[in-house]
């Protein structure tokens, strides 16, 4: 495992040269937010990670409902029985079995790992708009129906999920980059996860963490580059 920090966020990497899996831990202060859950064979380092930090984990937040982000929830959940479990209602749904679409979403089929074998379920639904600590929920669907960003309100600090990638070179989700294609094969629709880019682009996010890849400190060129890159790829495909 590798960890990186930049403020009050510590970036853990599982398999950063073969295929890097990130998760967050963000200091609220008194106590810890953890963002994603990574792997189930992670569980004892980020476990660790934790107990060296000193302060109690009191919220596990998931991005999205993909295995690779939630995969050691039970585990830490057990370790921490009163941490409260957060998620997207919409892709509380996907976590629960159910890979049906709503009325009104785009008629492509979901994709990427959803776990079949995660026993905890959310302790509170998010929408757009809601707190937790100083994190403020987005709406950023794309990549899953239901997935989401946090910004950090003190620091316009940003975890994207997999909204973005930097593996491989930045790209909006759904836009395949040859040395790190994986997170465009999973990506629910393209254009949502275009339209998804743009309002985070809109926040001005002052650090941009993702899923996949380092994060980027004063990343709006950066993002623009790949919301260029993927609106050429869409318009391309459609004429």
């Amino acid at each position: 495992m590798q960890m990186t920090k930049k403020g009050p966020i510590y970036q853990l990497t599982f398999m950063p040269r073969f295929f890097p899996i990130n998760c967050y831990v963000v200091d609220e202060g008194k106590e810890l937010t953890l963002i994603d859950a990574a792997l189930g064979f992670t569980a004892k380092q980020i476990l660790l990670s934790i107990k060296v930090m000193k302060k109690p984990l009191t919220q596990i937040v998931i991005t999205h409902a993909h295995i690779d982000h939630l995969g050691a929830l039970d585990a830490i959940k057990q370790e921490w029985p009163d941490v409260v479990v957060s998620m997207s209602s919409r892709d509380a749904r996907l976590l629960a079995g159910d890979t049906s679409l709503l009325s009104g979403e785009p008629n492509l089929p979901i994709k990427g790992g959803i776990p079949k074998t995660i026993k905890t379920p959310p302790d509170r639904l998010l929408e757009e708009g809601d707190r937790i600590g100083s994190l403020e929920v987005i709406s950023t669907p794309g990549h899953t129906p239901g997935s989401i960003s946090l910004i950090d309100t003190r620091n316009r600090f940003l975890v994207a999920g997999d909204a973005f990638q930097t593996r491989g070179g930045i790209a909006v989700s759904g836009t395949v980059k040859i040395l790190f294609p994986f997170p465009a094969f999973a990506t629910w629709d393209k254009q949502v996860a275009l339209e998804s880019a743009h309002k985070i682009r809109q926040l001005t996010p002052q650090l941009l963490a993702v899923g996949h890849g380092q994060m980027i400190e004063k990343p709006l060129e950066a993002i623009n580059l790949a919301i260029l890159e993927s609106e050429k790829n869409l318009y391309y495909k459609e004429t």
